[in-house]
């Protein structure tokens, strides 16, 4: 395929740049990919803002779905075709660490934000561009829901990963704080595992849509101490599962507090500041709690994450907040670091 392409360069803190560049040559490995759409996740507003460094310039974009336009010779033709509708998985791990090698790609020892990847002018992620080489073991098939909705499919699929850390029981008592996109998608996978939800956050909207979500209970820390709302909710026992979905550390050491004996504490978010946490450690000894960590995800769950969007088994229309041209992508990205919205999504 010839011609050119438009990319998206981040070339500064709230500097982005539609660029010309060639389409990528397709070699005998490779698929490539016209993408359709892809959202602006937190991280890049992140890079956007400045908060997070990365090495400029710089192409954001990871939650992202599109179309295969072309195929090299030696692509599987018998599980791949032109015209499929397909999200991209990161292609940021090694493939080779101890850690990719047994299955667990999301935690990958290499895991490069920055890794250039083939056939784009800059390193980055790639998904603020027309068109993307793909390997094809980084596809997955999706239908019958819009493009704006698949871009969930990556946030679904780290979810999915979080909610599995967890192992999350029929029964459960499960707090779930923060109800950004990342907090009410725990409440919702919480929910179809049988668990009873309490879902904790200051905005009110937002508690409201997580009932209409399936959560169970519904605490503003603000207006009522969440350790002992919760205490009351599950018998005096306390939560099985606490998941902190928010980036500010003082909150982790609250969510620590709601954990009941032989809890899990997981910690799905990046924290900013990283500032360190108190807690007690005989509490811990004693009690037999957990405290986990959990990011990203691994093509187990981007298998699942499509399946289950595909076949309207989570909802995630609520979640497609705003929808931009691609030509406006710095009003995008403003408007996405406003905080008020879920997914401010680019259609390409």
């Amino acid at each position: 395929m010839d011609g050119t392409m438009k990319t998206a360069v981040f070339t500064g803190p709230k500097k982005v740049e539609l660029r010309q560049c060639p389409i990528p040559q397709v070699g005998k490995e490779d698929v490539l990919v016209k993408i359709d759409a892809c959202a602006i996740c937190t991280w890049e507003q992140r890079v956007y803002t400045g908060v997070k460094k990365v090495e400029f310039p710089f192409i954001g974009g990871h939650e992202m779905v599109g179309r295969i336009v072309e195929m090299g010779s030696r692509v599987d033709k018998r599980q791949w075709k032109v015209g499929e509708r397909v999200a991209v998985g990161v292609m940021l791990a090694c493939q080779n660490c101890y850690f990719c090698k047994t299955g667990n790609t999301q935690s990958c020892e290499y895991f490069d934000h920055s890794k250039h990847l083939e056939g784009l002018p800059e390193k980055g992620m790639g998904g603020f561009s027309e068109y993307l080489l793909v390997p094809s073991e980084n596809l997955f098939k999706y239908d019958k829901i819009s493009p704006e909705e698949a871009t969930i499919t990556e946030p679904l699929s780290c979810v999915l990963h979080s909610v599995e850390t967890a192992n999350v029981q029929f029964g459960d008592t499960v707090l779930v704080i923060g109800c950004g996109i990342m907090g009410l998608l725990h409440v919702l996978l919480s929910v179809r595992k049988g668990a009873v939800v309490v879902a904790s956050d200051v905005n009110g909207e937002r508690l409201k849509l997580a009932k209409e979500l399936g959560a169970a209970y519904t605490v503003n820390p603000s207006e009522e101490n969440l350790r002992d709302r919760v205490k009351e909710i599950s018998g005096g026992i306390g939560a099985q599962v606490v998941f902190d979905t928010t980036p500010i550390a003082a909150v982790a050491e609250d969510a620590i507090k709601c954990a009941g004996q032989m809890g899990k504490v997981v910690l799905y978010s990046s924290f900013y500041p990283d500032t360190p946490v108190k807690f007690s450690p005989d509490w811990l000894h004693k009690g037999a709690v957990q405290i986990l960590g959990t990011a990203n995800s691994n093509e187990r769950d981007f298998v699942r994450a499509t399946r289950m969007l595909s076949e309207g088994v989570v909802n995630v229309k609520p979640f497609v907040s705003e929808v931009y041209e691609f030509e406006d992508i710095q009003s995008a990205l403003e408007s996405a670091i406003k905080g008020d919205k879920f997914r401010v999504v680019l259609k390409m």
